[in-house]
């Protein structure tokens, strides 16, 4: 199985004419689902061609309008199009009167449904698992409630060696099951065990999404790993305690989490407008984990 992340914006703050705030789509299992909604970013979906349709989840991360103030664009465009299935948001409580004070106002309720998810757990939390996919919270610690978000992919079925099951003369009626795991019964009566007819499952891909954030020692812990970390770094270390004050983090700090959680591929992003150049973000990071790639808006991460 594979993951495939389309950053729509990674600056903190206020957009700006070549950079825009937080908005990311994650493909994986059919599914497209959209974290944080900043300004412009059905502009940013339409720009990259990914299908308004096939977004069935939104997650939002906290109330902070860099990170959710495209959504009340985004539902009303979903409306004027004649969506009609159900639209599933989940973000921190307050998410729904926010958005439907903004419908009720402008007197256009939406035609299709329109489910808020609302979150207050201190702790992770399972808020989806279907089709292969399981959806979880991160629990941050920003300035208000916030959170972050883990998607994982269920492990699927072992893999069938067609040539072995045909040597054995196993009857193509077993072969689901025998994916499933079971033994294989053989055409001379014998029980074939499973290791010798199926192959492991492929691995399954892992993400997690940190944004924003103080540094959260508890954090490695629930991200062990974990495929692909994006996790914020709004400053670096000279600015230490700008972001002990503002609740953001360092790129050092967000790579210390990364090599504590040993994932396999570290994203910085947030970047706050003071820097001019990115490359400091990459080298304060890989001092302390060298796998580690700047997110830019418009650019894909395949894993």
């Amino acid at each position: 199985m594979s993951m495939k992340l389309h950053i729509l914006g990674c600056y903190s703050a206020t957009p700006r004419a070549q950079t825009r705030p937080s908005a990311q789509v994650l493909e994986t299992g059919g599914h497209l689902f959209l974290i944080d909604c900043g300004e412009g970013t059905q502009m940013e979906l339409r720009r990259y061609k990914l299908r308004f349709s096939k977004i069935d989840h939104i997650f939002i991360s906290h109330l902070h309008g860099d990170h959710f103030f495209g959504l009340p664009g985004l539902v009303s465009t979903f409306r004027l199009l004649g969506r009609e299935k159900p639209l599933h948001i989940h973000g921190p409580k307050g998410i729904k009167e926010a958005i439907t004070l903004l419908l009720k106002l402008g007197d256009s309720w939406t035609q299709y449904p329109l489910l808020f998810n609302e979150l207050t757990a201190r702790e992770p939390q399972l808020l989806l698992e279907e089709t292969g996919v399981a959806v979880s919270t991160l629990p941050l610690n920003h300035r208000i409630y916030t959170n972050g978000f883990l998607i994982r992919e269920l492990p699927g079925e072992r893999r069938l060696r067609p040539e072995a099951a045909r040597r054995y003369g196993i009857d193509t009626a077993y072969f689901r099951k025998i994916k499933k795991g079971a033994d294989g019964l053989a055409s001379d009566g014998r029980l074939i065990p499973n290791a010798e007819l199926t192959d492991p499952p492929t691995h399954p891909s892992s993400y997690a999404y940190c944004s924003d954030t103080a540094y959260k020692p508890e954090l490695p812990a629930w991200l062990k790993d974990v495929d692909t970390l994006y996790h914020e770094a709004t400053f670096l270390e000279k600015d230490a305690a700008l972001a002990a004050k503002t609740g953001h983090s360092t790129a050092r700090e967000a790579a210390l989490i990364a090599r504590e959680a040993g994932v396999q591929q570290l994203i910085l992003g947030h970047y706050s407008s003071r820097y001019k150049d990115l490359q400091g973000f990459q080298a304060e990071a890989a001092a302390v984990f060298p796998a580690v790639e700047l997110a830019e808006d418009g650019r894909v991460f395949s894993w």
